[in-house]
């Protein structure tokens, strides 16, 4: 790119330009017009607590009033519009107690469609026989027919005046209403305002991207799908360059910074390796020799071991600790969950049994501990007699005092922020760091957005597990999915049921956690069923995972928080509703819970909606199960100008961005960070002062530094 000081210039002034203060960003929800206490606390439901938060609540998608389509070219599960002429009355049916069901038939000269309503007596006086109007809803198969249900009804006037408008539809709770949001969102912006932009206009410029301002408020209420694709650009381009910046500042401090922990290979890990149930992989040797010698090579060292779901990064992680161990030094291991990190214990107890007289002492620190045991286990970490520590966030507080931490490995990397990680490493001098993570990220992206660590892949799988048997159905394939579960059950196995929402939303037909699992109560009645999703408390979620791993629940129906969970080896069956809503890089990590025992395990692909398009997508998912060459497709099928996806676990990497669909914008955001990290690392300059800030509240937010 070649960009100096001199492309910075024309911002230095930008000081003293007019500025949102801190009270017009973290304003109060209930400064705005229309939102009270009780409001206020719906919105809070949704971790959104001030103008700030709100104005960042993005949209899960967008409801367009498209082009109608003829009768004969509906799909079945899509929201579309039709126009038809009514050809009958409106009838009326009683179906139970206080349930009154409207019907009439439509025809658009093609082909006849029923429309349904449910308790809508008004629509007898809306619509009568000859009307010609714009119908617009969902449609299902009910009895083997089609049927519209509970359609909106415009006249041709009306629904004209709307075409091409794109609507936002946000998550919701109960009680809190998608016209709520909608309006306190406008409220929020007209009182607030956006933030500055940090960009000089060259650079916005020469990355085609929108202005901040523009794109903040666009986000949510675009003119049409153009105005989208280029305010989701933008936002992706934000999130990914404080993203990168921030691993860039962090890496420029322990760059070319001798290592005050040396070590030597030692045979130890060799008799660990001999002694294990199984051989390691040709990747998993490779991967661990690359570890050792940067354990051994007297520098620092940051590394990120990349493998796919199940291809055995664990063990990697354990013979780095014994090795640290074995070198008079204490190693931590930090798990995203009390119970992953608990299985890590054990299973790290479990295997180094295996070999007499090895010199470690482990122990596990989590919040959960008695007070007693507490006390006991900071006095060994403090002394230095525990010399490997397992456990959760419990490991960086200020009561953990450490006897010489030379190695840090976090699993699951994107569980942890930037300060966090940074906490770690201030615990006493600075240690090596090893990150893993499950997520296939192309490896030309890798560079750039592991741009501070150097990256080993594990590439292949242990040989002895049978792989997954996967399958892609439509509603009509329930009852056997039903059946199939209780086969499974009753041989002593255990289920995954997958949804993408929470619970019930007005605006999105998809299925969601809350229903389902009282429906599978009612179908199950003899077996455990439980549900988790994010916005439960840890504790809560905790102990469900801890039930589901011992095998108390035998049901788990949950959002995608379980795509990092715990291994549970008697878990043979996952169903992911909706199917068709997630990419299929996520599909494919969701299916990675399952498949990880002696068992033949299997995923059903459930599909609300049918179309040769998402056949052909799903389809995928039984062509390879290689992580990185899924990832890849995922981009070439979804494309760059995708809408957003649901994203209702709580645990998105990123708000908007996505690394494979984004790829462009992830690439020139790296590039950018490198231009001002060579520029000016400590953003000192004045014409970084905005940027400073950004950054800095950007460190100090822990939703903001959240990290793969």
């Amino acid at each position: 790119m070649g960009y100096k000081r001199s492309v910075w210039k024309d911002i230095s002034g930008r000081s003293g330009s007019i500025r949102r203060t801190v009270m017009e960003i973290f304003m109060k929800l209930t400064e705005l017009p229309g939102v009270g206490p009780k409001t206020e606390a719906l919105f809070m439901k949704l971790g959104i607590n001030d103008c700030d938060s709100l104005t960042r609540y993005y949209p899960l998608h967008y409801d367009s009033y498209d082009e109608p389509v003829p009768i004969s070219g509906i799909t079945v599960g899509k929201k579309i519009t039709v126009k038809g002429t009514v050809s009958g009355p409106v009838n009326v049916f009683s179906a139970g107690k206080n349930r009154k069901i409207l019907s009439c038939t439509i025809s658009d000269g093609t082909k006849s469609l029923r429309l349904v309503w449910y308790n809508a007596l008004f629509i007898r006086s809306v619509l009568k026989k000859g009307d010609t109007c714009y119908f617009r809803g969902i449609v299902a198969v009910r009895r083997g027919a089609e049927v519209m249900e509970h359609p909106e009804i415009f006249r041709p006037d009306q629904y004209e005046e709307k075409q091409g408008v794109l609507l936002p539809v946000y998550g919701l709770t109960k009680g809190l209403s998608n016209n709520a949001v909608t309006k306190a969102v406008r409220a929020a912006f007209k009182l607030c305002g956006a933030p500055d932009e940090y960009l000089p206009e060259q650079m916005v410029r020469h990355y085609g991207l929108m202005d901040e301002k523009a794109a903040c408020e666009k986000i949510h209420f675009p003119a049409d799908r153009e105005e989208l694709n280029g305010a989701r650009k933008r936002i992706a381009f934000d999130e990914f360059f404080f993203f990168i910046l921030a691993l860039r500042m962090l890496k420029s401090e322990e760059e070319d910074v001798p290592s005050e922990f040396p070590m030597k290979v030692c045979w130890e890990t060799e008799d660990l390796i001999d002694a294990l149930p199984y051989r390691l992989s040709l990747a998993q040797e490779r991967v661990f020799r690359e570890t050792e010698a940067d354990l051994a090579s007297g520098r620092i060292m940051s590394r990120l071991i990349q493998g796919d779901v199940g291809s055995g990064k664990t063990i990697l992680a354990f013979l780095a600790l014994v090795m640290t161990a074995c070198n008079g030094y204490q190693g931590v291991l930090l798990a995203p969950t009390e119970v992953l990190a608990r299985q890590h214990y054990e299973k790290f107890v479990s295997l180094t049994e295996a070999v007499p007289d090895l010199p470690v002492h482990p122990v596990l620190l989590t919040g959960s501990l008695r007070a007693a045991e507490r006390r006991k286990t900071l006095a060994g970490i403090r002394e230095g007699t525990a010399n490997i520590v397992i456990g959760t966030h419990a490991l960086i507080q200020d009561a953990v005092e450490y006897h010489e931490l030379a190695l840090v490995i976090t699993d699951e990397q994107h569980r942890f922020g930037v300060c966090q990680r940074k906490a770690l490493t201030m615990k006493g001098k600075t240690p090596h760091m090893l990150v893993m993570s499950a997520t296939p990220i192309p490896r030309t992206l890798g560079v750039i957005y592991y741009g501070d660590l150097d990256i080993s892949i594990v590439d292949e799988k242990p040989a002895a597990r049978l792989p997954i048997k996967n399958c892609v159905v439509d509603e009509s394939w329930r009852a056997n999915a039903m059946r199939f579960f209780a086969k499974e059950l009753a041989a002593g196995h255990q289920v995954y049921v997958v949804c993408p929402m929470i619970e019930e939303n007005e605006e999105i037909r998809a299925e969601n956690v809350i229903d389902r699992t009282r429906e599978l109560k009612k179908i199950f009645p003899d077996f455990p069923v439980a549900m988790l999703h994010g916005r439960m408390k840890p504790d809560e979620k905790n102990r469900i995972m801890e039930s589901f791993a011992s095998g108390e629940i035998r049901i788990l129906v949950s959002t995608t928080v379980i795509e990092v969970g715990v291994d549970v080896p008697n878990a043979t069956v996952m169903m992911i509703e909706n199917a068709e809503r997630f990419g299929l890089a996520t599909l494919h990590q969701l299916r990675g819970r399952v498949g990880r025992g002696e068992f033949q395990s299997y995923c059903i692909f459930m599909t609300g909606q049918q179309s040769k398009e998402i056949a052909e997508r799903l389809s995928i998912l039984n062509e390879s199960n290689d992580g990185f060459r899924i990832a890849e497709k995922d981009f070439e099928l979804r494309g760059p100008g995708d809408l957003l996806g649901i994203r209702q676990s709580g645990e998105a990497y990123f708000k908007a961005a996505d690394p494979v669909v984004d790829r462009d914008m992830l690439k020139a955001a790296g590039e950018l960070a490198a231009v001002i990290m060579q520029d000016d690392p400590a953003l000192a300059g004045e014409e970084y002062s905005v940027l400073k800030e950004r950054i800095g509240k950007y460190l100090s937010d822990s939703e903001g530094a959240v990290i793969l």
